[in-house]
């Protein structure tokens, strides 16, 4: 018959062709994003601002290193010279110190005070002469801070001060101490003598510096301004 031969619709030729397109792969595609292109000037803009940071961050290195290879200063700033180690003041029994009356001061009552010292005969020529007037003139110069410094004249003999000598010395600590106390505290590494120099002692006590007395005032002002400066957050006037 001829029905017996028509093809079932559920069946037949459509079916090879369902099956395959149901065994094909999904596939996805990626896409890339766009990339935003920028302005060459703000692309240089850019570039500016980091190499301008950069710089920056490097500008204290580079600086140490022309200081160091290229100016190379020198260390020391200070006209005056270090004492390495610092001296503390010596005992009484080491520094015997008296008035001018021959009363016994224990050196520990100088503490307190940044200390000038000179040393002198009791007689006092005109290098001491010199030497004294120059220790005022310094306090003197120091404005503010000259309440901070005491001026202090160590008599290394039995000689009597000249009488004219004494309004120079208002304000002025004058006391006497054996010549061998001094020079075993004092002496430094030259050979010009005590009398040649000014001796600085801190408020604590410890000689710490020398200045060659025949030298510039002004030089040796600046060393003491900044020392005045630097002590300032720990040291106060009078004892």
């Amino acid at each position: 018959m001829s029905g017996s031969n028509s093809s079932n619709p559920g069946s037949g030729g459509g079916a090879p062709r369902a099956e395959a397109a149901t065994a094909e792969p999904l596939s996805f595609a990626v896409h890339s994003l766009p990339s935003p292109t920028l302005p060459n000037a703000a692309v240089r803009h850019g570039r500016l601002k980091m190499l301008l940071v950069l710089l920056v961050c490097a500008a204290p290195v580079i600086a140490s290193y022309f200081t160091y290879y290229v100016i190379r200063p020198q260390g020391r700033t200070n006209h005056g010279m270090l004492v390495e180690p610092q001296r503390p003041l010596p005992s009484a029994e080491e520094l015997p110190l008296s008035d001018l009356q021959g009363a016994g001061v224990d050196p520990s009552r100088l503490k307190g005070q940044w200390l000038l010292i000179a040393v002198a005969g009791g007689a006092c020529d005109a290098q001491c002469e010199r030497q004294l007037y120059l220790q005022r003139q310094l306090r003197e110069s120091l404005g503010k801070h000259k309440d901070r410094l005491d001026r202090v004249w160590l008599i290394d003999d039995a000689a009597a001060p000249r009488s004219e000598l004494m309004p120079a010395l208002q304000g002025a600590t004058v006391l006497r101490a054996p010549a061998a106390a001094l020079d075993r505290w004092l002496a430094g590494s030259d050979r010009q003598g005590l009398a040649a120099h000014f001796f600085l002692v801190d408020p604590l006590g410890n000689y710490m510096m020398r200045f060659p007395a025949p030298s510039e005032p002004d030089r040796i002002k600046r060393d003491l301004e900044k020392l005045m400066r630097a002590a300032a957050s720990w040291d106060e006037p009078g004892r």
